[in-house]
């Protein structure tokens, strides 16, 4: 016997396609930042630093976009969050880490490899902390907590790639150690920084936006190395400074009148006296009185 198939609208199918396709895009970013920082660790080993430090950067704007995509397109999911903070430990710790090493550190031996792995240890630590703190209610979206893993792999690329023939030999090393150490202590501080995923493009005023990122590529186009390290190290810095203003407004200023209320003595309390008590007897009228026993009346 058969069965009377059900007929299903072509424009059904074709959004459930379509839905499908919109899961996939994100995934698919993140699967290109992943192999961006496996690229970057092919190219420092062979001593392509230049090569290797434009891939750290592209797998920063593919991070930046999958997570957007996924926001804007109503697709974030689980596994989509797991997937991509596996890719950040590649891409922005492993990768900068092997980098850095065979870039400017391999003169220190076993402390080189000693300090690019603090620094891959803070970018799998970050990136924990931050999917941690993702879920609690509460949590000011404007800020990140500890410097992101994209911004502090961009660090190292972007000297990296201003200075790709770096002489290796001391006491040139000790310039690279700050480089790496620095970023990764910043990752796992409390120090804030801010977000840029909530600024809204939407607004009516998106243009300043919009005119700030164009002035950002056509600095990166005309001068791109002395642009990617001037936004890396002021990013880095605006954190530190940040956290020293804030620090620096916690502290109120002793002014003379707090200093005088605060030397003179306090007051002495009064004693409270107890209740007064009532007369016993009826006072009598004065001698020689005789009360009027007319009455008042209102004429």
């Amino acid at each position: 016997m058969l069965k009377a198939r059900r007929f299903v609208p072509k424009a059904r199918v074709d959004r459930a396609r379509m839905r499908r396709g919109a899961y996939l895009l994100p995934s698919l970013l993140t699967l290109g930042n992943l192999f961006c920082g496996y690229a970057c660790v092919i190219f420092a080993l062979r001593h392509a630093f230049e090569q290797a430090a434009m891939f750290i950067g592209f797998a920063i704007v593919l991070d930046m976009l999958d997570g957007r995509v996924a926001r804007m397109t109503g697709t974030s999911s689980a596994f989509g969050v797991e997937f991509d903070s596996m890719a950040d430990v590649v891409s922005f710790g492993m990768a900068p880490a092997v980098l850095c090493f065979a870039w400017g550190l391999k003169g220190f031996d076993q402390a080189g490899w000693a300090a690019t792995f603090v620094f891959v240890s803070a970018a799998a630590i970050r990136l924990a902390r931050f999917n941690i703190q993702a879920n609690i209610p509460g949590v000011d979206k404007r800020y990140f907590v500890g410097m992101p893993s994209p911004a502090a792999a961009g660090v190292p690329a972007a000297t990296v790639f201003a200075y790709p023939n770096f002489v290796a030999g001391w006491p040139y090393n000790l310039l690279a150690l700050p480089m790496v150490l620095v970023p990764a202590f910043l990752m796992v501080s409390t120090v804030r920084y801010r977000s840029f995923k909530s600024i809204d493009m939407g607004t009516r005023r998106s243009y300043r936006g919009l005119l700030l990122m164009a002035l950002v590529i056509a600095a990166i186009a005309t001068h791109p190395q002395i642009t990617l390290v001037v936004v890396a190290y002021g990013y880095l810095a605006s954190g530190l400074i940040g956290w020293t203003w804030g620090r620096l407004g916690r502290r109120a200023p002793d002014t003379p009148a707090s200093a005088d209320l605060a030397a003179s003595p306090a007051p002495s309390p009064t004693p409270i006296s107890g209740p007064t008590a009532l007369p016993t007897s009826v006072p009598t009228p004065l001698s020689g009185a005789t009360p009027d026993p007319t009455p008042f009346t209102l004429e």
